[in-house]
């Protein structure tokens, strides 16, 4: 189940929603939507005792498709951590397509990071999803 809210600048809206499976375990979102070219960047969180069981794929889908398709964006974009295996799994069992390398993105816990890209375009998902 996912439980939502949505913040709105001028240029640019957040929605964030909370994901409940036997109480919050997990968070996505879509940032940083640029209505302008119609694009945003999806991020998101669960608790590791819920990883491995389906749950972010299938919030990522919809949430894609509701950027996608509701929103009528025309890309959306997945960025992790290069040695995340899990979280790169999800943009690949997708169908996202792999399109390159941020050197060090992210400071996390005591060094930086890589993040790995993946995009998806609204064509691409509506000829994967008929």
């Amino acid at each position: 189940m996912l439980q939502g809210s949505r913040s709105r600048t001028p240029a640019q809206v957040s929605d964030h929603a909370a994901i409940f499976y036997k109480g919050k375990i997990g968070c996505i979102g879509l940032h940083g939507i640029d209505w302008s070219n119609r694009k945003a960047s999806i991020d998101y969180w669960l608790a590791s005792e819920f990883q491995g069981n389906g749950i972010m794929t299938k919030s990522c889908k919809a949430i894609v498709n509701y950027g996608l398709h509701d929103l009528g964006l025309n890309r959306v974009e997945i960025r992790a951590a290069e040695f995340n295996t899990r979280s790169r799994a999800i943009p690949e069992r997708l169908g996202f397509t792999q399109e390159g390398i941020i050197r060090q993105a992210e400071w996390l816990y005591d060094y930086y990071v890589d993040h790995v890209v993946y995009g998806m375009l609204s064509e691409e998902w509506k000829t994967m999803n008929k």
